[in-house]
């Protein structure tokens, strides 16, 4: 049983697994899905999701992927971080931990830990555009920008560990400059878009830490876009 807060939903996450989600507060999109099918999994993981959010994208990565060693749920907001720990709880999970606090504030004990980070951040720019600043900060680099994330990256990865976003098509310029200025080398890289053949809306990179230059250009994915705001 779980105790579900006024607005809160138990929705499919994978197979029998559920997971919380609160109709007033930000919902996850099909991007979180598509990440955590893009990232590839070795044995024995230690994986992070940045900008967790209620969990999706690690949550449904452990479900893919159930040889890795387990999953850290990085995320600020209090309220979907707890959801994301009642969906733990709920489900289950052994391997699974759930911090609170915002990514330029990890603690150092997290320094060079982590094989795999995933990250489905904010990536609009802008202001509140008259939704609540709950869902705003999931959707708008309010209170994190790029450059921070990939920095964060970068210090709680170990050499050689893999770091895969996804973000905006038109951003492909800024995501690569960044991740090459910090040492995270571009490896491989997927094109998301609304229709056969349509213009790319999104774009997923999977960077290594230290790696050798050589980028693989995958398939491009079908997906519908709508929804798909971060």
């Amino acid at each position: 049983m779980v105790t579900l807060n006024p607005g809160e939903v138990l929705e499919e996450l994978f197979g029998d697994k559920k997971i919380i989600q609160n109709k007033e507060l930000y919902r996850f999109t099909s991007d979180s899905i598509l990440l955590s099918r893009f990232a590839r999994a070795k044995a024995g993981d230690k994986v992070a999701d940045f900008c967790a959010g209620s969990g999706i994208v690690g949550l449904h990565f452990l479900c893919l992927n159930g040889h890795i060693s387990g999953v850290t749920l990085f995320e600020m907001q209090h309220s979907l971080s707890d959801m994301s720990r009642r969906t733990v709880e709920y489900n289950g999970f052994e391997n699974v931990k759930v911090v609170c606090c915002r990514l330029q504030d990890i603690g150092r004990e997290y320094d060079d830990k982590f094989s795999l980070i995933l990250c489905n951040p904010p990536y609009e720019r802008g202001g509140f555009d008259n939704i609540s600043y709950e869902k705003a900060v999931c959707r708008k680099e309010i209170t994190i920008t790029l450059p921070e994330i990939i920095e964060a990256a970068y210090r709680k990865l170990k050499y050689g560990g893999r770091f895969a976003l996804v973000n905006r098509a038109d951003r492909l310029a800024e995501v690569i400059y960044l991740l090459k200025a910090r040492s995270l080398e571009p490896k491989r890289l997927q094109f998301v878009s609304g229709t056969p053949g349509g213009k790319p809306y999104l774009i997923m990179v999977e960077a290594a830490k230290g790696g050798r230059p050589g980028l693989e250009i995958l398939q491009t994915v079908v997906n519908s876009p709508a929804g798909s705001d971060g």
